[in-house]
């Protein structure tokens, strides 16, 4: 009778796919530059849909361009266990954040046809379209054409930095708009995620396993500050609506509050575009994104809320005007209790060492969690370092995670 420590994926297998996906998108600056829908994309969703093959699993694409592989059942096949993570990356990303939830979900469920054979439950990995957010604001647009919250409407709406509709996308690789509300799954009894922690936690303590207590909670936000364009020589400085001058004061405002919050509080400002752009010229318009996260809810409102008013009070000061646009909010997100508890009995049956710990970055799980039992499983990240190309997780923690997956499918599903 097969045991779960009779259950360990090929670590030549992983190493060598993740070493393989990690070059598919290969900016010219460094990292990764695979987006929804472009080339990059493209090639990676084939590679990884030739490993599902070669793994044995029943393969299909839906109508968003997720692509799933099954191992089916034999008492239960109508219902579903899915595991996976998505394939798009930020820009200039780096080869683990997603990757590692895709390739090591095909990895444990290979493993688990070979040692243990075709399971009671259905299983099934997927490698979602879009989490990101890189070229459209998707707001993890494949695990909702999963959960049928997207629709033919959207996909017209939606679109790049560039204009160019999420349709027109879609029909450039091979989808159909019109399918999309045929992505909706009503199967899914439980979400299972293997993924970088993307934090220090895990690396600074040397425990080999993260149990995902919960996911914060995020706004996005866009501020657009407007003042008057001036010429740079000949306008005093008390004379002058610099919108530039206001964004920078809200900035460190923000910063200000976030910090006199208190961890787990974080405010990050990474886009900045200023207009005219003009070395001699007063900025007429200073735009900024700023992303809020907390693990509660009324926290984050009660930030948000602080922060607006500042910055009223700054633009005031300054003589300029002041829009906030919110364009993403993510509520928080609690893991289901029971699989958290499963995932620690296995990594004590497996002598893993594991710590219970919160994400402060944002996943398809969280979004998952709303409607069945979901869970994660996290591995340590090098440094802490993610989204960029100093990501890095050693091979012998991808491949422990991978197997821990493997083993609570195996409970879950045999």
């Amino acid at each position: 009778m097969t045991t779960i420590n009779d259950i360990a994926v090929s670590s030549t297998e992983m190493g060598d796919r993740i070493e393989r996906l990690g070059v598919v998108g290969r900016g010219p600056g460094g990292g990764l530059v695979r987006f929804l829908y472009d080339d990059a994309w493209r090639a990676a969703t084939d590679l990884v849909e030739g490993w599902m093959r070669h793994a044995g699993l029943q393969v299909r694409r839906d109508a968003v361009g997720n692509v799933f592989g099954r191992l089916p059942g034999t008492t239960d096949g109508e219902r579903t266990i899915l595991t996976g993570s998505h394939i798009d990356t930020v820009r200039s990303g780096g080869k683990y954040d997603g990757a590692l939830g895709i390739i090591g979900g095909i990895a444990a469920l290979a493993a688990l046809k070979e040692r243990a054979g075709r399971p009671r439950r259905s299983l099934e990995v997927v490698a979602i379209c879009e989490e990101e957010g890189s070229r459209v604001a998707g707001n993890l647009f494949g695990s909702r054409g999963m959960l049928g919250l997207t629709s033919t409407a959207e996909t017209a709406q939606l679109t790049d930095a560039d204009g160019i509709a999420v349709a027109d996308m879609m029909t450039r690789v091979g989808l159909d708009p019109a399918r999309v509300p045929t992505a909706a799954r009503r199967d899914v009894d439980h979400f299972v995620e293997l993924h970088v922690e993307q934090g220090p936690v895990l690396d600074d303590t040397g425990v080999q396993i993260g149990v995902v207590t919960g996911i914060a909670g995020l706004r996005h936000q866009l501020l657009t500050v407007c003042g008057r364009p001036d010429h740079a020589g000949a306008t005093p400085m008390d004379r002058r609506r610099d919108a530039l001058q206001g964004a920078a004061a809200m900035a460190l405002m923000i910063d200000d509050v976030t910090r006199c919050s208190g961890s787990p509080a974080v405010a990050t400002i990474g886009q900045l575009q200023v207009l005219p752009g003009s070395v001699n010229t007063v900025a007429e318009r200073a735009t900024f994104s700023l992303d809020l996260r907390h693990p509660s809810d009324p926290v984050r409102h009660r930030l948000l809320t602080e922060i607006a008013g500042h910055c009223r009070i700054i633009a005031d000061r300054h003589g300029l005007a002041v829009e906030i646009t919110d364009r993403w909010e993510e509520p928080a997100a609690q893991m289901d209790t029971g699989l958290q508890q499963l995932l620690a009995d296995t990594a004590d049956d497996s002598g893993v060492s594991w710590s219970s710990l919160p994400s402060g970055a944002a996943h398809d799980s969280q979004l998952w969690a709303r409607h069945v039992p979901t869970s994660m499983i996290f591995v340590p990240s090098v440094g802490g370092r993610s989204h960029c190309e100093a990501e890095y997780t050693p091979l012998e923690d991808c491949v422990r995670g991978a197997t821990m997956l493997a083993r609570v499918l195996y409970r879950m599903a045999y």
